[in-house]
């Protein structure tokens, strides 16, 4: 791997704040035809569909990914909306530019230094909830490069919210998982059955007005006023000046090569694009390809568990902590690579760090665009938790997440999903909590030279940057259909526990034995976790492929030229 083409990497290892304040300028894909039309690929239809009408109105790629963010925070509550964050990684094709919008919850004042969570918790209840970051994500996207007005990116998401939706069995799922952290507004809007319909009429005042005024009123008008007496009355912690204190944040990807092929990812304070480029670097000289199974599951565990080591010991905002110099030093990643043992599993207690999530989050949701023009969009949002906080403002019907809980809230102890994480991830006033969201583009040869793009990312909590790790390995490597890289089964290693928790089928016999008789511990996990959406995009003939993952219920919408 060409490390020396690390921009972003590079600044991060300095711990230099041009990482997070720069627009990436990188080589546009090289002999591409224009796509053959338009495609969205989201994590339910309608939010899907959503998004082609903003490319049939004459809008692009941003417009639709503005129009299918909101329609998901409607038709998903329990996984995103405009009470959460997330990253939008965008190619804007007429300049050949990568930036990624960073979007992410901050912590409120009164949250001081993590102190408040000491009784109070951060996980349930509106004393949970960071500041939301998705509505002035969404509108910094659509005024620099949309070509719609707002009004019309809303129109989609305000007619779900007054019509209603029926609950799916993924939903009602979510729903009676954390129906006891609902507050009594959130209960009599969302305490359902299969099948019922659910309508939210507050919500849909919210994004009508905010459609009216400009996303500057969830900040500093009526919008901002309503949450802001809502979360003081029931003892949250956000109030009308961390609403306008808010930013959403234009920022350089991370970007880096793996033997001939290019990879943009999210950079801090997502953890994504640091991991993969973490993992890729330990295996700059490895041909994975003419490893034997055994070995290259091997191989890619042990470095999976010594980047996610990395990960939870060093990172956090890099507006408010420096990134150790050597972070991702080509040799230091090579003394590290040279530690792994094609014999003999590492045990962890060998390797000293803080540990990550145990959780399957599922209540995340990603979404990939593409327009006939070539921008592209991948997009993770999230409120945390299925329906974060279980909070619903009242005068709003806005979900607040329960983000604080992503932030080292009681350093050395775990959160919610388990994580022990260190001071690089504390919470303090106005900081960004750490998160494992990784929407990526990565650009290489297929089969017969010519250039893809494979736009991709998932829900899943601390399995995200494997899951994308896995994928990107699948379209890099070619020997499988594009829709196995999305559904072949799963495996990861987070550092601790120290096990391999897999998907069922994701080792044959064999394998399985063999990882066994090399010291790895196989925890099969009773459910399928992820929900990945993808877009392969040939650059020579134009053709796209969507890829929604079969474990959910997402759709691939294609509008021809």
């Amino acid at each position: 791997m060409k490390l020396g083409r690390m921009r972003a990497c590079r600044r991060a290892q300095a711990g230099l704040p041009s990482l997070l304040l720069a627009i990436a300028l990188l080589a546009a894909p090289a002999h591409a035809a224009a796509p053959q039309g338009g495609m969205v690929v989201a994590a339910e239809p309608a939010a899907a569909r959503a998004g082609i009408a903003m490319l049939k109105a004459g809008g692009n790629a941003f417009d639709a990914a503005a129009a299918t963010a909101l329609a998901l925070g409607v038709v998903e509550p329990g996984s995103s909306g405009i009470g959460g964050g997330g990253f939008f990684l965008l190619y804007i094709a007429k300049t050949h530019r990568y930036v990624m919008i960073d979007a992410r919850e901050t912590a409120p004042r009164l949250a001081g230094h993590g102190e408040v969570f000491r009784t109070q918790s951060s996980i349930d209840g509106p004393q949970s909830a960071g500041v939301p970051g998705l509505a002035a994500g969404i509108g910094l996207m659509v005024k620099r490069y949309g070509r719609l007005p707002l009004t019309r990116a809303m129109e989609p998401a305000i007619r779900l919210a007054k019509r209603g939706f029926p609950v799916s069995k993924r939903l009602a799922a979510m729903i009676r998982w954390r129906r006891t952290a609902f507050n009594p507004t959130a209960r009599a809007l969302f305490d359902k059955q299969e099948g019922e319909i659910i309508r939210q009429p507050q919500l849909a005042e919210t994004l009508a007005r905010l459609a009216a005024r400009g996303m500057a009123d969830f900040y500093r008008g009526e919008t901002a006023g309503r949450l802001a007496a809502d979360m003081r009355r029931d003892g949250g912690l956000i109030r009308r000046d961390d609403l306008t204190a808010y930013r959403a944040i234009e920022r350089r990807p991370v970007a880096f090569d793996w033997r001939g092929f290019h990879v943009v990812s999210a950079a801090l304070p997502s953890s994504g694009g640091l991991t993969l480029a973490h993992v890729f670097g330990q295996l700059a000289h490895d041909d994975l390809k003419r490893l034997a199974p055994a070995d290259r599951a091997h191989l890619l565990i042990e470095a999976m568990k010594r980047a996610y080591r990395d990960r939870n010991q060093y990172l956090g905002d890099a507006d408010f902590v420096a990134i150790p110099r050597d972070y991702l030093d080509p040799a230091r990643l090579k003394r590290l690579r040279a530690s792994i043992d094609m014999r003999h599993a590492t045990p962890a207690s060998r390797l000293k760090g803080l540990a990550e999530p145990g959780g399957a989050a599922a209540n995340t949701t990603h979404f990939s665009v593409i327009d006939k023009d070539g921008n592209m969009v991948a997009a993770t949002l999230s409120i945390n938790y299925p329906f974060g906080s279980g909070y619903v403002s009242p005068s709003t019907g806005i979900v607040l997440n329960d983000e604080m809980d992503d932030f080292a809230t009681r350093p050395g102890q775990p959160n919610a999903y388990g994580l022990v994480q260190g001071t690089a991830n504390a919470v303090a006033p106005g900081k960004r909590m750490l998160s494992s969201m990784t929407p990526t583009f990565v650009i290489g040869p297929g089969k017969h030279g010519k250039n893809r793009t494979f736009i991709v990312g998932t829900p899943g909590g601390s399995r995200i940057i494997s899951m994308v790790l896995l994928a990107s390995l699948g379209f890099m490597l070619d020997e499988t259909t594009p829709a196995s890289w999305v559904n072949a089964p799963r495996f990861h290693h987070q550092f601790l526990p120290d096990v391999v928790q897999h998907e069922p089928g994701a080792f044959p016999p064999d394998v399985a034995a063999e990882l066994k008789h090399r010291g790895h511990a196989l925890k099969e996990l009773k459910r399928r976790y992820g929900n990945m959406q993808a877009i392969l995009y040939e650059h020579a003939s134009g053709r796209l492929t969507g890829i929604p993952d079969a474990r959910g219920h997402g759709a691939a919408v294609f509008l021809p030229r």
